[in-house]
């Protein structure tokens, strides 16, 4: 099956056997799943976890519980603008400027008890959280189908601000997690951890990673639409 059919049968099954959970439908989106709490609280325990400081994560519900134990934790989270809209295409949640870790972790809450910034002041980052739709035990992910989470890793990378060092994990319900070899593209990013509620997979990932940002893979109106690409490109 190519990436949007395992997309379909992914979503079709959460629905099917009653593991989706709010938004609903589960199709079109990173999927919210029955035990996303479980394989965040799963995630917290690995090494990985308790060796960073700094995160970059996604905004998506399945990993709210994630948001929240680092906060807890005291970690910083990154989360991206929505499509990188904005010259300063970051919000910083510190969780030494929040006094309300459970409304921050929401969308809403995110974007009013945030701090948007520019890419220059984002610190180096020590693990990013990716949401995910497909994945396999060899580290191939595949995302809703947009991209973004792939153009911000690389735009980290650009930046100078993640490596080839720096863990990408996901926490995902297991029917997300397939035996099929998965299509990776140059720009995809392998996954090295794989969380679950019922177990952490290392995946020794073969699959490299790619070095800053695919300018072949990006049109002028797509650059166009997000200034901090433009600013790289012409700068």
């Amino acid at each position: 099956m190519d990436k949007q059919d395992l997309r379909e049968c992914i979503w079709d099954e959460l629905e099917e056997s009653g593991d989706a959970r709010f938004p609903f439908p589960p199709h079109g989106r990173i999927p919210n799943f029955a035990g996303a709490d479980e394989a965040a609280q799963r995630l917290s325990e690995r090494p990985e976890w308790s060796a960073a400081e700094t995160i970059k994560i996604n905004p998506d519900s399945p990993q709210r519980p994630v948001r929240q134990r680092a906060l807890e934790a005291g970690k910083t989270l990154y989360m991206a603008v929505p499509r990188l809209r904005d010259a300063d295409c970051f919000l910083r949640l510190d969780p030494d400027e929040i006094d309300d870790y459970h409304r921050a972790t929401t969308i809403a809450g995110s974007s009013e008890l945030g701090i948007q910034i520019g890419p220059d002041a984002v610190e180096s980052v020590d693990l990013i959280v990716s949401g995910s739709v497909v994945v396999n035990e060899a580290g191939a992910r595949i995302g809703k189908g947009e991209g973004y989470s792939d153009l911000e890793y690389a735009l980290l990378d650009a930046l100078g601000l993640v490596d080839d060092t720096t863990p990408v994990v996901t926490t995902v319900h297991e029917l997300q997690v397939v035996d099929e070899a998965v299509a990776v593209d140059e720009h995809d990013v392998p996954l090295d951890l794989i969380v679950t509620p019922e177990r952490a997979i290392e995946t020794n990932t073969s699959y490299d990673r790619s070095d800053g940002i695919d300018w072949s893979a990006l049109d002028d109106d797509r650059i166009e639409e997000m200034p901090v690409l433009q600013e790289l490109r012409d700068g």
